[in-house]
């Protein structure tokens, strides 16, 4: 049985975390899914007011159930490094966006360090909102956009 690893702050579920999700189920197929939940003390190194671990978890496993994904495909573990279980488990694919990336490509250099097989990375592309920029959470917590992507307040 195989497993893959996606992680991530999940500060506002936004349309582009919902992406990266699915794509990690779709990519474990029927076997385990590892996701990485950043803990309250690395996310706060992100100088915002980001909702605590519980909150953010709450709001992730609301969306898996949404996506009535069994219980026994998943695990959601509390990131306290970029890593987490990465560099010692055994894993088939990591699943990563534009902006962590880089973190998947420092995994496999660790992992080939320390004389273990590289791990598949599967890359998403950016989620746009409608101007055509990245949906992203710190966009979200501006007042910009909403979770989805839509243009909030005047533009220009």
């Amino acid at each position: 049985m195989g497993r893959t690893a996606v992680g991530g702050t999940f500060e506002c579920l936004h349309d582009g975390h919902k992406y990266l999700i699915k794509k990690a189920f779709e990519t474990a197929g029927d076997d385990i899914l590892d996701i990485g939940l950043t803990s309250d003390e690395m996310a706060g190194q992100k100088n915002r007011n980001i909702p605590d671990y519980p909150t953010r978890e709450r709001n992730l496993l609301h969306f898996i159930k949404e996506l009535a994904i069994p219980r026994s495909h998943y695990r959601i573990q509390k990131l306290t490094d970029p890593y987490g279980t990465t560099l010692e488990g055994d894993y088939d694919a990591i699943v990563v966006s534009p902006e962590t990336y880089p973190v998947a490509l420092k995994i496999n250099e660790l992992r080939k360090a320390a004389g273990r097989a590289e791990i598949r990375i599967v890359r998403i592309e950016y989620v746009m909102a409608d101007d055509d920029v990245p949906i992203s959470s710190t966009r979200i917590v501006h007042g910009e956009i909403d979770v989805h992507g839509h243009l909030k307040g005047k533009q220009g």
